[in-house]
């Protein structure tokens, strides 16, 4: 039998055939690979995702996993350590590495002002408080709360606490500060917060941790240090049915290009849920993005002989990639 012989544009129309090929294989291989459910130990659940394309788009690219495995939020003013994430009473705990912490004492560092885009599902929780240290009291009203505020009702909005119960139990470290004053106010807006730091010289959140029912107030709740973020979960029927164990318990994504609703299933992607639909008409590329999927180059090989086998292809003009013509035409 005579071997094959290709000429120069064959081979052209080869690797043509070859870029078209891989990605299909690679699409194939990367939904069948599902969407990650942890960063080290945290769970990542709807509506949240660390893949492209998984979860809810309303809080696409919010959440990253480093290599490292640890788990960041990102906001307008960086990007800060999750110290948790709770699905039953939503909300995300995270750190701020810039604050004050017991260590520090009467150290004060360089902070910067936490901020959310406010265009996000994301909150501030109520159950933040703030503390400032060292604030001067010729641009800051640095005075106990209830006498202030019975001298000025209509100002007492403005007034940071001086008597606070955080100020005067310190979580943690009560004598952390020996000569520095110390002010418990809450910002109502970034803005507020960046005039307060150009006048104090640090500041912190604690936020209040359930750690009983309701029915054992006023013992149910501790403070402790950190950021409290709400956030919503926007539970749909697609989703519901698409996560719904009856149905093929699929995983809530979305399309990144349309950000469509859809169902992630091992085979591929519907628009619906997993069990009992025609996957293979749905699958879409770019669904789950930074999939890297192994490809075997003797297989792309195989096919590709396998083509040029059946019919081969006698080209008098070059062969250009993507455009189809009766002279560069495969089938």
């Amino acid at each position: 039998m005579d071997p094959l012989i290709f000429t120069n544009n064959q081979i052209t129309s080869f690797l043509c055939l070859c870029s078209l090929i891989i990605p299909f294989l690679s699409l194939i291989e990367a939904q069948a690979s599902l969407c990650r459910t942890t960063c080290g130990d945290i769970p990542i659940n709807y509506p949240f995702g660390i893949d492209d394309g998984c979860g809810s788009p309303y809080y696409r690219h919010m959440l990253v996993c480093s290599d490292l495995g640890k788990l960041q939020l990102r906001t307008p003013s960086g990007r800060y350590p999750v110290h948790s994430i709770s699905y039953s009473d939503p909300h995300i705990l995270v750190t701020d590495p810039l604050m004050w912490n017991c260590q520090d004492g009467d150290n004060f560092r360089p902070t910067r002002p936490f901020s959310l885009d406010t265009s996000t599902p994301f909150t501030l929780s109520s159950q933040n408080d703030y503390l400032f240290f060292n604030c001067s009291e010729d641009y800051v009203i640095v005075e106990p709360k209830p006498i202030f505020c019975e001298r000025f009702p209509d100002r007492c909005d403005s007034s940071c606490d001086s008597a606070s119960y955080l100020c005067r139990h310190l979580p943690e470290c009560a004598s952390a500060l020996s000569s520095s004053s110390c002010c418990s106010y809450y910002p109502k807006a970034t803005e507020s917060l960046r005039l307060m730091l150009r006048y104090c010289a640090s500041y912190t959140s604690v936020y209040w941790k359930s750690v009983g029912s309701i029915t054992d107030s006023p013992y149910s709740q501790v403070p402790e240090y950190g950021i409290r973020v709400d956030f919503d979960v926007p539970v749909t029927t697609h989703c519901l049915q698409c996560q719904d164990p009856s149905k093929g318990a699929g995983t809530c994504g979305f399309d990144t290009q349309t950000h469509n609703f859809l169902c992630l299933c091992k085979e591929g992607n519907v628009t619906s849920y997993c069990k009992g639909h025609d996957i293979s008409r749905h699958k879409r590329a770019g669904v789950i993005a930074g999939t890297v999927a192994g490809v075997s180059a003797a297989g792309v090989i195989g096919i590709g002989v396998g083509v040029w086998a059946l019919k081969k292809v006698r080209a008098k003009a070059p062969v250009t990639c993507g455009v189809q013509s009766n002279e560069n035409r495969i089938f």
